[in-house]
């Protein structure tokens, strides 16, 4: 089954050049800016006229230009303070080299004596692009197959025409000067990085270069991440172009992971078309890879857009780069530009011009007006958060949000959280701790949002998902041809806890899974994972119902403000699947003493059906089932059907008889499996054909000897839960577990490794959280439905939950809350 291709994180590293501004000379004060900016986000360069940025991965685009946009303002902020400008671009034209000085560092001082002029004369900015890609072996040999491409990427961004003060005839004049160092161009000839590895260590050995970090192809893989970094273009002063060029190449290196061979074009080709593409920008012709030929550089920029047209619909970047091309074209290099300022003014037009292009779109600081949520948002680390950029700005489409908040500020927020304690106490709205006590479920007043592209693709996988689980579990109880098929081990069926004998008392034509709750996660890139599913008693549906009646009695102008599903639309699919076989449908549950009671009453009263306890439950002679003197076909099972069946003699014989429905079907925890779980994506493949939609997070069976060593050697990295396992009881988060509790997980993975599976720790998301008058970000997680009624469809309603401060673990049983959650069309 081919791998999905379609949610690949790219990272952009900007750097920019120092300018006074009267002068409009590059001078070498970098250091002041670093001495102010956060250094997770912001580094010195060889010279210290430069500063680099560096931005979050993302998957969409938007997000990817949103964080370059917030680290631009952030810099243009702290120089404007010191009488400084900012300039992206190759070069800037008016330079001194005697004035400018070399970064304070061994490093580079080693580099200025052994490289004299070249490391004199590196007053250039470029634009690195990084990619996603599954291993370093997989981004050598994408390099190879992408590597034709990389001058028309150049030619986009080409802004060094000028170099001390003259007109180098060129569009990238940066190109020369970088083509200097002994290890630019394009990538080599290797097949591994095993194999690219020694050739570094090679040319380290020679002694012309002295550590990895002075590799500067034109195409290279990270030395410690699974990333292949671009490394070409010019810094580009409109972040427009930034945002193509980035999209660009993700597409192309997404093309190149599914593409079996490379175009057949040799280094010095490649080395020849980049000189073409330094000379040319935009203006003038470009090498087509595909011809080898000279075309007019539209032609040839456009002919890669087409090629990668279906990679970028697949991304979901062919209307927003197509639009970004079309200006681009239309507008012509910033080589041209800045040519055409020099004509009307001279240098320090080029300069001015340079400067108010890098200016763009960082004016007016969003957010600056908003005091009281900055204050509230202090410190606040936006690192992985779905709302909040690096300034403290908003995230698309938090704007409305941050605006709310900002009329109540922290006391009127507080004041809400008290009408919220006391609407939630008239309501009920509680959850039965093992304690026995009543306890308010944890509600936080900032809504999380689900934009609608996000939206639509989850539906799809959701559903998908619950197609194939339904039919594993028929399966699993009939005739077992995916274990005929040798799809999955037999064993894995067999020994599973969730396997029950009643399980097959189910008629192959009922629906085994009326209501599936599928847990999703995201990670700070923008990727979806599932995380686990639940099919034996989902619960949620209801709280996510009462989240969004409680927001609108006490966050209104919110809830009025956005179009977002009611939730009578999702009582009226649940509805739909509960009725499918018959209009006689009661709740069971166990009572108060259930700590979704709550939940359990509200979706009968909604629903408008009998909740009933086991104890209220007989069958007739004729094999009906009752509940005082109502007959129920059909029983929306919310307790665990162990219980039901010491409850109700004869029920047994009445499921097995077709007499009476259990929505969801006995014997389902089985596709509760945790080891089963890893293997969804082969169900998709043999049940469906088809490939998945959702990923899973990737996982370790401790069953399988190779796979236990690995998750013992890397146990403080992983999160090991038991297969049966479910309410985040007996999770293990290596990374944040004690020594104690890590010794004491090996020693019941040794003692019986296969109740066990290892996942890999995904970075969470967080969503700003109100607690103690400040925001704070908190991890979060995602619950949905899918009814499996006349059609399958996802419930239109979703539960957000929270994990408490410092904990990755949402669920209430360990101290999580919930969010409303808007579902954006």
């Amino acid at each position: 089954m081919r791998e999905k291709r379609d949610a690949v994180a790219v990272g952009v590293e900007e750097e920019f050049h120092t300018v006074d501004l009267v002068s409009r000379r590059l001078v070498p004060k970098a250091d002041r800016l670093l001495g102010v900016l956060p250094e997770e986000r912001f580094a010195g360069e060889l010279q210290r006229s430069v500063v680099e940025t560096n931005s979050r991965p993302f998957v969409k685009i938007a997000d990817l230009v949103e964080d370059l946009a917030a680290l631009r303002r952030a810099v243009v902020a702290e120089a404007e303070e010191f009488g400084l400008g900012i300039v992206a671009a190759g070069t800037v034209p008016i330079v001194e080299l005697d004035a400018l000085e070399v970064t304070p560092d061994p490093r580079y001082e080693n580099m200025l004596e052994e490289y004299q002029s070249l490391a004199r004369e590196q007053l250039i900015c470029g634009l690195q692009v990084h990619v996603e890609v599954p291993d370093r072996d997989q981004a050598v040999r994408v390099a190879q197959k992408v590597s034709a491409w990389t001058p028309t990427l150049l030619a986009l961004s080409a802004s060094s025409p000028f170099w001390l003060g003259a007109d180098s005839g060129y569009a990238s004049g940066r190109t020369l000067l970088w083509s200097r160092w002994p290890t630019t161009g394009p990538p080599p000839a290797v097949s591994s990085a095993a194999e690219y590895d020694q050739l570094i260590a090679d040319l380290i050995q020679t002694g012309v270069i002295t550590d990895p970090g002075m590799i500067y192809y034109d195409l290279r893989p990270s030395a410690h991440l699974p990333t292949l970094e671009l490394r070409v273009p010019d810094a580009c002063p409109r972040i427009e172009d930034v945002a193509l060029i980035a999209g660009l190449f993700r597409a192309l290196v997404v093309e190149a992971l599914d593409s079996p061979e490379p175009l057949d074009v040799r280094p010095e080709i490649i080395r020849a078309q980049t000189w073409r593409a330094a000379r040319a920008g935009l203006e003038g012709e470009l090498v087509d890879p595909a011809t080898g030929r000279p075309q007019p550089a539209d032609r040839v920029v456009r002919s890669l857009f087409e090629r990668l047209r279906p990679t970028l619909e697949g991304t979901g970047d062919a209307e927003l780069l197509e639009v970004l091309l079309d200006e681009a074209l239309h507008r012509g290099s910033s080589a041209a530009r800045q040519r055409a300022a020099f004509a009307a003014g001279g240098l320090e037009d080029v300069v001015d011009l340079l400067v108010a292009e890098t200016r763009m779109h960082t004016e007016g600081q969003p957010g600056a007006r908003r005091t009281h949520v900055m204050a509230m948002l202090e410190g606040y680390d936006s690192a992985a958060d779905e709302a909040i950029v690096f300034d403290r700005s908003a995230r698309r489409p938090y704007g409305l949000v941050l605006t709310a908040l900002e009329r109540l500020g922290p006391q009127g927020l507080a004041e809400r959280e008290e009408q919220r304690d006391h609407v939630q106490r008239a309501l009920g709205m509680t959850f039965h701790t093992a304690d026995d006590e009543d306890r308010l479920f944890p509600f936080d007043l900032v809504p999380r949002i689900v934009a609608g592209e996000d939206w639509n693709a989850l539906q799809s996988g959701l559903v998908q998902r619950a197609r194939a689980l339904e039919a594993f579990l028929h399966d699993a109880y009939g005739d077992r041809e995916i274990v005929r098929d040798g799809v999955i081990d037999p064993e894995l069926i067999t020994s599973s806890p969730g396997l029950r004998a009643e399980g097959s008392l189910v008629a192959p034509g009922l629906i085994r899974c009326t209501v599936t709750g599928t847990d999703l996660v995201r990670n700070g890139a923008g990727q979806w994972f599932v995380l686990e599913d639940n099919l034996r008693v989902p619960s949620g549906l209801g709280y996510a119902m009462a989240n969004r009646w409680l927001a609108a009695r006490v966050m209104p102008e919110l809830v009025r403000a956005v179009s977002t599903p009611a939730p009578r639309r999702a009582i009226a699919v649940l509805r739909g699947a509960l009725t499918r076989e018959s209009g006689d449908v009661a709740l069971v549950t166990t009572g108060p003493s259930d700590s979704a009671y709550y939940e359990h009453r509200l979706l009968a009263a909604e629903l408008g059906i009998p909740l009933v306890n086991p104890d209220d439950l007989r069958i007739d002679r004729n094999g009906r089932l009752h509940a005082g003197d109502h007959s129920i076909d059909v029983l929306y099972r919310r307790i665990e059907e162990d219980e039901l069946w010491k409850a109700v003699p004869g029920l047994r014989a009445a499921v097995e008889s077709g007499h009476v429905v259990l929505a969801n079907a006995p014997g389902n925890g089985l596709g509760d499996d945790k080891a089963l779980y890893h293997h969804v994506p082969d169900f998709i493949g043999y049940y469906l054909d088809e490939e998945p939609i959702l990923n899973n997070v990737p996982t370790y069976l401790c069953r399988d000897p190779e796979q236990l060593e690995v998750v013992l050697d890397r146990l403080g990295e992983l999160v090991v839960k038991p297969v049966d396992g479910f309410g985040g009881h007996g999770v293990v988060v290596g990374p944040d577990a004690t020594a104690a509790e890590l010794a004491q997980v090996r020693a019941e993975l040794l003692e019986d490794p296969s109740q066990w599976i290892a996942q890999e720790t995904v970075d969470l998301s967080t969503h700003p959280t109100f607690a103690g008058g400040r925001l704070e970000p908190r991890a979060v997680d995602l619950r949905a439905f899918v009814c499996l009624g006349a059609e399958p469809e996802v419930v239109p309603l979703a539960l957000t939950r929270v994990a408490p401060a410092g904990s990755r673990i949402v669920n209430s049983s360990r101290g999580g809350g919930s969010k409303d959650t808007w579902l954006l069309p």
